[in-house]
């Protein structure tokens, strides 16, 4: 049965778009939304991330716990590690609360038979990219548990790309569109190892060492 609709629900308007299981770090000065994390800290609640962009508020965000407190400033600052939980959609804005907040619901994923094939295809282009910027070998039992979102919440893909994922019900839709973002990616790194090898060439083909 799905969740009701929650009241009340703070909501942090940032530059950025959260995934699940993404850790985000955040530095927390405004004094509303010090208010904000310090009510989520000590009725251990959730609060969520929104994204504003250039075209306004989306309405498809996701929701983050606080995983810790990494350091409080005598002013009332503080740096927090979060992690994105899961996505909801933002029914109704509220102005009545000393923070942003709004009427939400969260959101679960259409049913579907998971397929093995997107699945495969996924890991093995989120492993290819790994290789290709890291030098590093993906651990192969980790990988295995990796969904679209685990995944895409290990690179530093844009707004757009993070929120197209967000905004996707369905896990096999997801897959799909991780994957030709991995193989974009890996294909903008070797483009600029070919660059960077034409530039110290002085324009002449090189063999050899």
């Amino acid at each position: 049965m799905p969740d009701q609709p929650r009241r009340n629900f703070p909501l942090f308007p940032l530059g950025i778009v959260a995934l699940p299981g993404e850790l985000i770090p955040l530095h927390i000065f405004e004094e509303r939304f010090k208010t904000m994390m310090n009510e989520c800290l000590r009725d251990e609640k959730e609060f969520g991330i929104v994204w504003l962009s250039d075209d306004g508020l989306r309405t498809t965000g996701c929701s983050c716990a606080i995983e810790r407190v990494l350091e409080r400033m005598d002013d009332g600052r503080m740096n927090l590690l979060t992690r994105g939980t899961r996505p909801f959609r933002v029914i109704e804005r509220q102005s009545e609360l000393a923070y942003p907040a709004g009427v939400i619901e969260f959101l679960e994923d259409r049913q579907e038979t998971l397929d093995p094939e997107l699945m495969r295809g996924a890991r093995e282009a989120y492993a290819q990219l790994v290789r290709r910027a890291t030098d590093n070998e993906p651990d192969a039992a980790e990988l295995a548990q990796m969904d679209a979102y685990a995944m895409a919440a290990t690179v530093d893909f844009g707004p757009d790309a993070k929120q197209g994922l967000l905004d996707l019900r369905s896990e096999n839709a997801r897959l799909r569109l991780v994957t030709r973002l991995f193989q974009a990616a890996t294909k903008r790194l070797d483009l600029i190892d070919r660059a960077q090898e034409r530039a110290q060439s002085n324009g002449k083909v090189r063999f050899g060492g």
